[in-house]
């Protein structure tokens, strides 16, 4: 898709959430050993204005990230789940969301406007994407994927991301009736 046709009028779509909810451990750990980058904004913009320069941005950013860090698992790289961290060489989906979002900030962009969200893939496994909020809608920026696409373009179910006001917040994205319940017991 052309970078005019994602920017001709079309119908806008941003993501619903419905509450806050548990962050990922993994994110938690990071914030743990990273407290200056989990703190909630100076200042703080609802949308980006997106514009053919912004996407052109996104595009680059997304693409060299994707070319500069090879896959792994982190029970490959160290030898254990839900390490997150920025990539040198290696690493897996959250690893390349933080260094999109670093590269981003470091730019210029506007911290609550680029979200790390926890999606089910394809396969309906959990994976991790950096979700970019402008007035045209919310896009994706994703190791598995080269182009810069609107969230419901993509063949993912979205279940949680950051607040935009607080990184330390996360909200849910998956309505009520689809949430996991709680577990119950039954007594007889």
């Amino acid at each position: 898709m052309s970078l005019k046709s994602q920017l001709e009028p079309q119908k806008v779509t941003f993501l619903q959430s419905f509450g806050e909810t548990l962050p990922p451990i993994g994110y938690v750990n990071f914030c743990r050993e990273r407290a200056d980058e989990c703190r909630p904004a100076h200042r703080f913009a609802d949308r980006v204005q997106f514009t053919d320069g912004k996407l052109a941005e996104l595009k680059e950013v997304n693409v060299s990230v994707n070319d500069a860090v090879a896959p792994v698992t982190d029970l490959d790289l160290y030898g254990k789940v839900e390490v997150w961290t920025y990539p040198v060489k290696e690493g897996d989906c959250e690893d390349y969301v933080l260094l999109k979002r670093r590269i981003l900030i470091e730019r210029g962009w506007p911290e609550s406007t680029l979200l790390i969200t926890v999606v089910r893939d394809e396969n309906n496994e959990g994976h991790a994407v950096l979700t970019v909020r402008t007035d045209r809608g919310d896009f994706v920026l994703d190791n598995k994927q080269r182009d810069v696409l609107a969230w419901a373009d993509t063949p993912y179910t979205y279940v949680k991301q950051q607040s935009a006001r607080n990184p330390l917040v996360w909200t849910s994205l998956l309505p009520p009736s689809l949430a996991p319940q709680p577990a119950t017991s039954a007594s007889n």
